[in-house]
């Protein structure tokens, strides 16, 4: 099975959470067929190139519980679902702009009886409230998601680190984290999983 992918660098998931990784690729691969969201060559690799991918945000930080994680421009709900599986007792808040995806994103979260997630179809400049953690896969250049979201991180911290911007890029950065002028941390994804696939990929941490 695809899903044993996650099970190898996550096995100490509960029975509910093997469960609901496991039917993310045939809920997934049914809505595919109406409304794209993932790619048409990436669906058949769903949990190297999306599950997994989303996940390594879980190896960077165990969120503590009742955190509230935004997930702006999320998309068919990446990283936003995989990482509410994984945090069942943290709050996840997934935007998009397009209301199609947010249909998506709502069909999965009930198919999987997800009670941690909640959805807005808006623009991420337009949430209100704010949150410990903004997580994102490449939605928008980093000083632009900053821009857009600095109201919205919340100044106190209940974690291991301080809040702020966990994002998710692939190949060179330099000129765009140039570009960002902000103190930053950079971690290759390869250091985290094996997969080929994971070797242009990073994770740019970025404090309040």
């Amino acid at each position: 099975m695809e899903s044993e992918i996650i099970h190898k660098y996550f096995p100490d998931l509960s029975e509910i959470q093997k469960n609901q990784i496991n039917q993310l690729h045939s809920l997934y691969t049914g809505w595919n067929r109406k409304i794209n969201v993932i790619s048409r060559k990436d669906i058949d690799q769903l949990y190297e190139r999306h599950v997994l991918h989303s996940l390594a945000i879980a190896r960077f930080i165990r969120f503590k519980p009742e955190c509230r994680i935004l997930d702006p421009g999320t998309g068919g709900g990446f990283p936003g679902i995989p990482l509410a599986i994984l945090f069942p007792e943290v709050s996840f808040h997934l935007v998009d702009s397009i209301r199609k995806k947010i249909t998506v994103v709502n069909e999965v979260s009930n198919a999987l009886k997800l009670r941690n997630l909640t959805t807005a179809c808006q623009r991420v400049e337009k949430v209100r409230g704010t949150f410990e953690f903004i997580v994102s896969r490449a939605v928008a250049k980093t000083k632009q998601l900053f821009t857009w979201t600095r109201q919205q991180v919340e100044e106190k911290s209940k974690n291991k680190i301080a809040n702020g911007w966990i994002f998710l890029k692939g190949g060179d950065l330099t000129e765009e984290l140039k570009a960002f002028g902000r103190p930053y941390t950079e971690i290759l994804l390869s250091d985290y999983f094996e997969e080929t696939f994971f070797e242009t990929k990073k994770l740019i941490y970025i404090p309040k």
